[in-house]
């Protein structure tokens, strides 16, 4: 069971981190005016050609990390060592609290992101009980 359970979230955060990583890269604009707002969007995209050129790189490049993570997450979910397992749910759980308290502390100090980081923050917290989960799931495998 907790192997089948670490390979089911593995490719579940998998996909999650792949689709979201295309969906930058390829369809930028459509979801930022989904997510944000017509104007909000419009205002992310900068005003300068040279704001959004760097901007445009850099969100090329977020989009790219993000299917780098996904396709990393796959294939660590075909590692069946146990102690890894449990190692790299924590590491995850580390991350998304990390970006969790980056949202708190930074992202909602942006005007124009303001109202939009307790969804994200909601997000966060659910993939990290995703791990949380497993991991109580296998203490209590190993301690029945």
């Amino acid at each position: 069971m907790r192997s089948s359970g670490f390979f089911i979230i593995c490719v579940l955060h998998s996909l999650i981190a792949t689709t979201s990583g295309a969906l930058i890269m390829f369809y930028l604009n459509e979801i930022s005016v989904l997510g944000y707002g017509i104007e909000t969007a419009k205002k992310l995209l900068g005003s300068t050609p040279h704001d959004q050129l760097v901007i445009k790189t850099s969100d090329s490049f977020v989009g790219l990390l993000l299917c780098v993570i996904g396709l990393l997450l796959f294939m660590v979910s075909f590692v069946k060592e146990r102690e890894f397992q449990g190692f790299f749910a924590k590491g995850c759980i580390f991350l998304h609290v990390a970006v969790g308290l980056w949202r708190v502390y930074f992202e909602r100090k942006l005007e124009d992101l303001a109202y939009d980081w307790p969804r994200q923050l909601v997000g966060d917290f659910v993939l990290a009980l995703s791990w949380v989960f497993f991991l109580v799931n296998s203490w209590m495998e190993k301690y029945d």
